[in-house]
């Protein structure tokens, strides 16, 4: 059996005025997913646990079989795991985004305006991460002797303190989240011991606005227009979790395509193989035909192939429902069409296709909701009570729902079958 996932990251919606009441994945052009949706068949998962809030750290661990109330230990580390960046079992490690706030004296004044700072480049954001942490090491000395940072890619980076300080019990804030509202509402926070904990996150924070907004990298972006990354943001934290691998659990080898280290730490920590493409970004300039390309050709090594496409996040994060549309119909025809094409080759009822958001990202809010995202399946032994296309709607009228999202891999890969081919 080969089996493949493809997971348009916050494709899913709620409707949308300008698009007549219909949301992106409704409008958009999708013949390859609607054919999964109405050959195979349809349903909702639930990969927010309750009580948890509805990020790509926690649904993604869920999607792919793994419950995050029991191996989920922060975001940060994660993203840690991709760039190999050391982490002690006792550090605490943290995500740190460039991000764009409200200048002063500004209409926007205190305002957290873009989490990503305009999508700023690997290079420039390299910069401006150099030039950050010798500012804070010139003024936080004692903190910054057992503090380092690491570069991710464009906004995102990673910060690990190995000071023994401990970090349970502070309260931080995704900037994703909290898009026009006011900053100083999410700084870091903690109570009785954590509050000493948190007061070191804030006056790094509070540093980088003396330091970013007058680097020459802002400079030269201001005056093309770009949003200045002029505020570095904590968030995320968490110290190095411990997953069992996927094929000591499924029986199967995999292998992942994603832009995003996040996902590209889960899939290492559960041993499976990263693919790597060039062209492969967060955003809509993604070479999706490469990705495509990539995720076929692991399939003839690979038992199964996970192909995650960030896009529609990021442009949900933006507002931009034509985009999100566009990004949507790209990789419906470069990803899931010719990935479907590969799977027919392996011959009838030897494949098993698998479609779905890991959450919502709302375009009218720019942030993430934690309704339970629409899937579609088809192939080997699939059959559903209920076709239509590949939506919100059709997969909310289905008969299939999983309340305990990280059972839906389990579902995918055995439902019907009497075994699962394992490799040594």
């Amino acid at each position: 059996m080969k089996y493949a996932i493809i997971i348009a990251d916050g494709a899913a919606d709620k409707p949308i005025a300008e698009l007549g009441g219909l949301t992106p994945l409704q409008a958009a052009v999708t013949p390859n997913m609607d054919l999964v949706a109405t050959t195979g068949r349809l349903g909702t998962a639930q990969t927010t646990p309750d009580g948890w809030l509805a990020g790509s750290d926690v649904c993604t661990m869920c999607l792919l079989g793994y419950d995050p109330t029991v191996y989920h230990t922060g975001r940060a580390p994660l993203e840690a795991a991709a760039l190999n960046v050391p982490m002690g079992a006792s550090d605490w490690v943290f995500r740190v985004n460039l991000v764009t706030v409200g200048a002063d004296k500004t209409p926007d004044e205190g305002l957290m305006l873009d989490h990503s700072a305009g999508a700023i480049s690997d290079a420039e954001a390299r910069t401006l991460l150099a030039g950050l942490t010798e500012f804070w090491s010139q003024h936080e000395p004692e903190v910054m002797a057992s503090v380092r940072l690491y570069p991710g890619v464009s906004y995102r980076n990673i910060m690990v303190d190995a000071s023994g300080r401990v970090y349970r019990g502070v309260r931080t804030t995704p900037p994703h989240e909290i898009p026009r509202e006011r900053w100083d509402l999410h700084l870091p926070r903690g109570e009785g011991a954590a509050n000493a904990s948190a007061d070191v996150l804030n006056r790094l924070m509070e540093l980088s606005l003396q330091f970013l907004p007058t680097h020459p990298v802002n400079v030269e972006r201001t005056a093309r227009g770009n949003r200045a990354a002029n505020m570095a943001w904590a968030w995320g934290q968490g110290t190095r979790p411990a997953m069992p691998s996927f094929h000591a659990r499924f029986g199967l080898r995999g292998a992942m395509t994603t832009a995003v280290d996040l996902l590209a730490g889960i899939a290492g920590l559960i041993g499976w193989t990263r693919l790597s493409v060039p062209g492969a970004t967060s955003y809509h300039d993604n070479d999706y035909a490469g990705q495509g390309r990539a995720a076929c050709a692991a399939l003839d090594t690979h038992d199964l192939v996970c192909c995650h496409v960030e896009a529609p996040d990021e442009m949900s994060h933006q507002g931009d429902w034509k985009t999100k549309v566009l990004a949507i119909e790209a990789i419906d025809r470069e990803v899931v069409g010719p990935l479907l094409a590969k799977l027919r080759s392996f011959g009838d009822e030897q494949w098993r296709a698998l479609i779905l958001p890991d959450h919502y990202t709302l375009c009218g809010t720019r942030k993430h909701d934690a309704t339970p995202v629409p899937f579609a399946m088809s192939g080997a032994m699939v059959r559903g009570h209920r076709t239509g296309p590949f939506s919100e709607a059709s997969a909310g009228e289905a008969d299939l729902h999983v309340t305990e999202g990280h059972e839906l891999m389990e579902f995918f890969l055995r439902s019907g079958l009497p075994s699962v081919r394992q490799r040594g």
